[in-house]
């Protein structure tokens, strides 16, 4: 099967890709390089464009006789979304609905999406169930239940099957292939940790000590990027064998609190972590912890790293390796 990945330069994207091609696909990826890093890919592998170019997107889908697209591009960071709400909108929506024509254009039937558990907002109960109201409280967030409701549309009126898939909290490496997560700048939790551990910044914001959670700091489901790609691969099984459009949660089902995770980093790490109180940031929810049974259930799924530690010290693993970051 020939599968293009959007967004293939990215932290998830491209250990997606690396996942298809281990288990026989012929993949490409598609990237503006933007946030996206073109050292994560061979370069056979990859191809340099922009969504918002819908023919010639559509002429690359044709030119690889692509059968299915797994779509990661997207502008994704919660706390810039709320600064700067119309680089959402552009990139996810406007830009969105140009890569749905050039599939239409180039007659793809199957797409896997990659949503995001900020579609719920502040969750009415944990663990989170894809059923649950669905009220983000961020424009990131916004954007991505937006796209989803397009999708279901698209279905309905073009018959273009699809997964969305709902991320909790990508973590984790794959150092023995090269792959990690280096974001620039670089907000997300564990990364920022273990970047602290290696001297590259004074310490670790934590971002609200007063949630109403145990030690009073956000509780997330922090998911390894490996078995994130693992569930992509298994929406394209699923799709393959006929399976009607769907949406899953993919997490492991239980949370840890920032508290929790730089605890997890001094053990594996053995050294310890210089953190800071600050105010919480606009848009982020206390709690978001996932709910996989559907996943599980449907699609025979079943994450290979459940434990924290596992997953920041394979991050861990690949900072020390690569403590720059991809050198390109």
């Amino acid at each position: 099967m020939n599968v293009l990945v959007t967004g293939g330069a990215g932290y998830v994207g491209s250990h997606t890709v690396h996942a298809l091609a281990a288990n026989g696909y012929f993949v490409v990826a598609y990237d503006n390089l933007s946030t996206g890093h073109r050292a994560a890919l061979p370069s056979d592998r990859l191809i340099v464009g922009n969504l918002a170019d819908c023919r010639l997107f559509a002429a690359v889908l044709k030119e690889h006789h692509i059968e299915a697209v797994i779509h990661c591009a997207a502008s994704a960071d919660v706390a810039h979304s709320m600064q700067d709400p119309a680089n959402y909108f552009q990139n996810n929506l406007s830009n969105g609905l140009s890569f749905l024509e050039a599939l239409r254009l180039a007659a793809v039937p199957q797409l896997v999406f990659s949503s995001s558990a900020a579609v719920y907002g502040d969750p009415q109960r944990v663990p989170i169930v894809e059923d649950d109201p669905k009220v983000p409280k961020n424009p990131y967030g916004l954007s991505k239940r937006v796209f989803e409701e397009i999708l279901h549309w698209y279905d309905i009126a073009y018959n273009l099957r699809y997964i969305s898939l709902r991320y909790f909290c990508a973590a984790g490496a794959a150092p023995e292939v090269g792959l990690g997560e280096d974001h620039r700048p670089e907000r997300h939790l564990i990364p920022s940790v273990l970047l602290s551990v290696l001297g590259q910044r004074p310490e670790v914001e934590i971002y609200g000590t007063d949630y109403p959670t145990e030690d009073g700091t956000a509780v997330r489901d922090f998911i390894h990027v490996l078995d994130l790609a693992q569930a992509h691969i298994a929406a394209l099984e699923y799709l393959q064998g006929g399976g009607s459009s769907d949406t899953f949660n993919v997490g492991l089902g239980k949370g840890f609190s920032v508290r929790q995770v730089i605890d997890a980093a001094q053990q594996v790490t053995s050294q310890s972590v210089q953190a800071r109180a600050a105010p919480p940031r606009p848009g982020d929810p206390a709690i978001l912890v996932a709910s996989p049974e559907r996943l599980m259930r449907m699609l025979d799924w079943q994450p290979r790293f459940r434990q924290l530690e596992e997953i920041i010290a394979s991050a861990w693993q690949w900072h020390q390796n690569q403590p720059q970051g991809y050198r390109e």
